[in-house]
């Protein structure tokens, strides 16, 4: 079954004609077997997945060349000051694409993963396949296996050319810092992400058997699961404090992080000692006032705490193991149960 589903009718119906159809081809082909049958019931979602990958890169393609013929105006990469004023725009537009970029993991587990099993379940054509000399165990590891790779492939594919188009620009403003859209979005996350969409869509279809009701419970607990990876993420990082000693009044200069480094925490007070104060310190006084209540502190400058860009590539794998070691034991379920109910 597709993405869309047909009537149960409809639906053993294709499935018997595609069989047939397999039987009496002749010749090598790409795909044989249960590989071949599970490609042509959701080719419609896997060519829609490819399809707008091919768009979503041409655009990024070409945004990029946009953006690089600007860069190169102002003598990229030594770039010339004032440069990012007129940058705003194509910062925008990478930001804004990052964001709907956001959501293709929880879009891939709500149509892809979600129709996977509850659609054959739901319209009795897993009943026919495995009426075919196949078992339930090779029936649900070719499911997943071509809808992984299938996913896998496209996923990369985005998150490569998205890293691309990010690449010459990375950290040199406020909105390019990598712990924001961008870490979920390049390298290694982004197929981790869509990976465990769909296996959670796969174990909604296997365990409510209807196509739509599976579709609202992975789209819920998807976003679920989107709100505590944004939290945990945030705690990654091994923490680099930074202090100046100039002092905090007028003129006193503030400590200066390295480019592309994200900003953990706030802005605390350090007095001579090495002793870190809360910025709220001496808060609520006139500002001679808070001045002189600072000095009596011997507060000598800030202190501020962040993590360097350099530790981006390694919190990617650390968290993308984290999230392909819960699809892993997701698919597991999924196969163990499986195997174990009627179809």
């Amino acid at each position: 079954m597709s993405t869309f589903a047909g009537t149960p009718a409809a639906s053993s119906s294709s499935v018997q004609s595609a069989m047939a159809t397999h039987r009496v081809k002749h010749g090598p082909a790409p795909l044989s077997g249960l590989a071949w049958l599970v490609w042509r019931q959701h080719r419609a979602a896997f060519w829609t997945l490819i399809a707008l990958t091919v768009i979503a890169v041409a655009y990024m393609v070409h945004q990029r060349g946009q953006m690089m013929d600007y860069l190169n105006q102002q003598g990229w990469p030594h770039l010339k000051s004032g440069w990012d004023a007129e940058f705003q725009g194509y910062s925008e537009q990478m930001w804004t694409f990052g964001e709907y970029l956001g959501y293709a993991p929880l879009l891939i587990g709500v149509f892809v993963g979600a129709p996977l099993l509850a659609g054959d379940l739901e319209t009795g054509t897993a009943k026919l396949v495995t009426a075919q000399s196949v078992s339930r165990a090779r029936w649900l590891a070719a499911k997943l296996g071509l809808t992984a790779l299938v996913v896998a492939a496209v996923t990369g594919v985005l998150s490569a050319v998205f890293g691309w188009w990010w690449a010459p620009v990375k950290g040199r403003s406020a909105e390019l810092t990598w712990n924001g859209i961008f870490f979920s979005t390049t390298g290694i996350v982004p197929v981790a992400l869509a990976l465990l969409a769909c296996g959670m869509g796969a174990a909604a279809g296997m365990l409510l058997r209807r196509t739509l009701v599976s579709m609202v419970v992975t789209f819920g607990a998807f976003m679920a699961v989107r709100v505590i990876w944004d939290w945990w993420r945030r705690g990654l990082g091994q923490a680099v404090t930074v202090t100046s000693d100039q002092g905090v009044g007028p003129g006193a200069v503030a400590p200066e992080l390295p480019a592309g480094a994200v900003e953990v925490g706030s802005m605390d007070f350090v007095t001579r000692a090495g002793e870190r104060l809360d910025w709220t310190t001496c808060i609520g006084l006139k500002e001679e006032e808070r001045f002189a209540c600072l000095e009596s502190k011997h507060v000598v400058g800030w202190a501020m705490d962040y993590v360097p860009m350099q530790q981006m590539a390694g919190l990617q794998w650390l968290a993308g193991g984290v999230v392909l070691a819960l699809t892993a034991a997701l698919t597991a379920f999924v196969l163990f149960w499986g195997r174990r109910q009627t179809v």
